[in-house]
């Protein structure tokens, strides 16, 4: 049975990727900070291994299982204000997540063939960074100067030693991922219940986003494909803007009963402060590189996306 070892594994993707995995007739580990969860029997699939990438500790036994790592770990982008605590925290959660991995796999025999390490569309900035002639961001854009840019870079380049040791890398670059299990639909839910689609700002800025399955589908398909390598953007084909994905989540749950009211600027900044920019800013992104590996989307459209997830 083909072992795949997942940090992140309790998060959002995780979740979900682990149950797919085991689908499939995969073994899975995951490596937690909860002590609880890794003295579980290590019989049962998924099973448990304590890690703690601040203290540079990992089981390396589970490591030693492993055929292959997908590193998911990382503090919530959008969890808590952004201090600059916050921000010390998310850079650094996935920053020593990254090195604690290419350390266990340079300092112990292991047979591990690829690693598949989650990356994010902030590596690009915002869509005023396009050039002219450019109507998406492709992988071979320089990550953009910023707080989200410069933490993706670190830590993509946290994880890159690994190829350097005969270990086949790749980095999936996330879109906005859509689920009713949290992340940023379920927050756009929430005043539709109350007949309020709740555009931010202009309602004009572009939204990259991906089906949850397809995002899980994706990783498993990086594992399967042996010609995958380097970075590829994870969005389906057809971008929207913001008004148009809560309007049109809007009408899926109430029809015509609902009424669209503007948050402005000013309020997003008041209740989120810094991090209100990245609700505003648009990020188009092309996702041609992972469809021409092969890789068919589930759920292409907002329309496909939305019926099965509402």
């Amino acid at each position: 049975m083909t072992t795949v070892l997942i940090t992140g594994g309790t998060g959002l993707i995780g979740n979900r990727l682990t149950g797919l995995l085991i689908e499939k007739g995969y073994r899975v580990i995951i490596l937690t900070r909860n002590k609880k969860e890794g003295i579980k029997n290590n019989a049962s699939n998924p099973s448990y291994a304590t890690w703690d990438p601040a203290k540079a500790v990992i089981n390396i036994a589970a490591v030693q299982e492993a055929d292959y790592i997908i590193n998911l770990a990382g503090a919530g982008i959008a969890d808590k204000r952004w201090t600059a605590k916050r921000k010390t925290v998310i850079a650094e959660s996935r920053v020593k997540s990254g090195e604690l991995i290419v350390k266990a796999l340079k300092e112990n025999a292991n047979k591990v063939k690829a690693v598949i390490n989650a990356s994010a569309m902030g590596w690009y900035g915002d869509d005023s960074l396009l050039k002219k002639e450019a109507h998406a961001f492709t992988e071979n854009m320089p990550a953009a100067p910023g707080f989200l840019g410069e933490t993706c870079k670190a830590w993509e380049e946290s994880i890159e030693p690994v190829t350097s040791i005969g270990k086949r890398l790749v980095k999936i670059r996330t879109g906005l991922v859509l689920s009713t299990k949290g992340g940023a639909l379920r927050e756009f839910t929430r005043p539709v219940r109350f007949g309020i689609a709740a555009i931010l700002g202009s309602g004009k800025q572009m939204q990259s986003w991906i089906h949850i399955d397809d995002i899980c589908r994706i990783y498993i398909h990086a594992i399967e494909n042996e010609q995958l390598h380097g970075a590829y953007n994870a969005v389906a084909p057809k971008p929207v803007d913001n008004k148009s994905l809560v309007t049109d989540l809007a009408k899926k749950m109430k029809g015509s009963f609902y009424i669209v009211i503007y948050v402005p600027t000013f309020i997003l900044k008041w209740m989120l402060g810094e991090m209100s920019a990245e609700l505003l800013k648009g990020i188009t992104l092309d996702g041609d590189k992972i469809r021409a590996t092969g890789f068919r989307f589930l759920f292409p459209s907002l329309e496909a996306a939305l019926n099965d997830l509402v």
